[in-house]
């Protein structure tokens, strides 16, 4: 046995019987040990965006060395003084510079790689006007990462994707059904499906076709999250915190009749480490979701916890709700579910990965409460 391991175990055992003795600081100094014994690399991409922030830091808080990738350089400052907020594994992250569509530099950063963890995708607050602005970034840059990956002999990609590459592009008789993983977003069907849509559904099959074209031993996992809520950690928040923000603020004079499958930030954080973590997950895909909720429930949850916000809990008709996002830009990516209701299997991580996502209304309540706290709503 390793001389090192010789000292770490005698340590443990030390630390263990301090430990049957109640003794803070040993827990302390377990952890800070445990941490020390963590070499493990992880790059992910997107680390300013509202996921890959909080990836990184619970990443870094089980002591990984997290090398983090971003577009513009000027905020490289920036997020690593927000991320050292948050943990004190900040000595661990790397910061790089990378764009998706730059082959050559995905290959230098997937060297001596671990995991790779691929969280940044384009979504939109308002729909493009051309689709391929989308759909054809997101797609290269996922092949960028998977053929690096590859070549760099890293053990799993786990990626980002959508629910919206699950339960679209559906006829009114497929919506009477309960989707899971196995089903797929119709991209072809684009009067139920939005740019945006099609964007996540022909990126995750271009990643799943290249592992059936190339038996390289990459395992890859996919994970799929409802819209997305929890606490922000700056100003440039995430555009599904536009949810909260957009009743909070008063800017929605009734409820649109929309409903969607919510989950917290920090949940599809744990899940996406979960996933890279566990042998059964490799090669598969989950939805990360906590429940469905409607506006006007969301509503009510935020006019209980601030009742002297004027926050609507009334419900627009739906042809109201058209002509008023005309003016509300946010509206538009999200009319296509305008009085329809998508019902999903949320079971599969729960029982495949013992995940246990915190709740739809813990995830709605931060989202507000830090939203208010960085001034995002007055």
């Amino acid at each position: 046995m390793p001389i090192r391991l010789v000292f770490w175990n005698l340590a443990q055992k030390m630390l263990l019987h301090f430990l049957s003795n109640g003794n803070c600081e040993a827990t302390r100094l377990l952890v800070l040990c445990k941490k020390t014994m963590n070499h493990k690399k992880v790059l992910l991409t997107g680390i300013t965006g509202f996921l890959g922030s909080h990836t990184a830091i619970q990443l870094l808080n089980k002591g990984y060395q997290v090398t983090g990738t971003l577009r513009d350089p000027r905020r490289i400052n920036s997020i690593r003084e927000i991320i050292a907020q948050h943990t004190p594994g900040v000595h661990n992250l790397t910061i790089e510079v990378a764009d998706l569509n730059d082959a050559h530099i995905w290959k230098k950063l997937a060297q001596n790689m671990d995991y790779i963890q691929h969280i940044a995708s384009p979504f939109p607050r308002q729909l493009p006007k051309q689709e391929n602005d989308l759909i054809l970034p997101a797609q290269k840059g996922t092949l960028n990462i998977l053929r690096a990956a590859s070549e760099a002999e890293v053990k799993r990609v786990v990626m980002v994707s959508s629910l919206a590459a699950v339960v679209y592009g559906k006829s009114k008789k497929e919506l009477s059904q309960v989707f899971t993983e196995n089903d797929w977003t119709d991209e072809t069907n684009k009067q139920d499906t939005t740019p945006y849509m099609r964007s996540k559904t022909f990126a995750e099959k271009a990643a799943w076709e290249y592992l059936r074209q190339h038996a390289c031993g990459l395992e890859l996992t996919t994970v799929l999250p409802g819209a997305i809520l929890g606490p922000v950690l700056e100003e440039d928040f995430g555009t599904s915190a536009n949810i909260v923000v957009s009743i909070l603020n008063g800017s929605l004079p009734a409820m649109p009749k929309i409903s969607f499958d919510l989950i917290d930030v920090r949940s599809v954080a744990a899940l996406l480490i979960q996933a890279m973590e566990t042998a059964q997950s490799a090669n598969k895909r989950y939805i990360a979701s906590a429940g469905c909720l409607t506006f006007a429930q969301i509503a009510k949850i935020l006019k209980q916890q601030y009742p002297d916000r004027k926050i609507s809990t009334r419900e627009l008709p739906n042809f109201a709700t058209k002509i008023f996002s005309v003016f509300e830009k946010n509206l538009k990516p999200i009319l296509i579910d305008l009085g329809v209701k998508r019902k999903t299997d949320i079971s599969k991580a729960n029982n495949e990965l013992n995940w246990q996502p915190l709740s739809v209304k813990e995830a709605i309540l931060a989202c507000a409460q830090s939203a208010i706290q960085h001034k995002i709503v007055k």
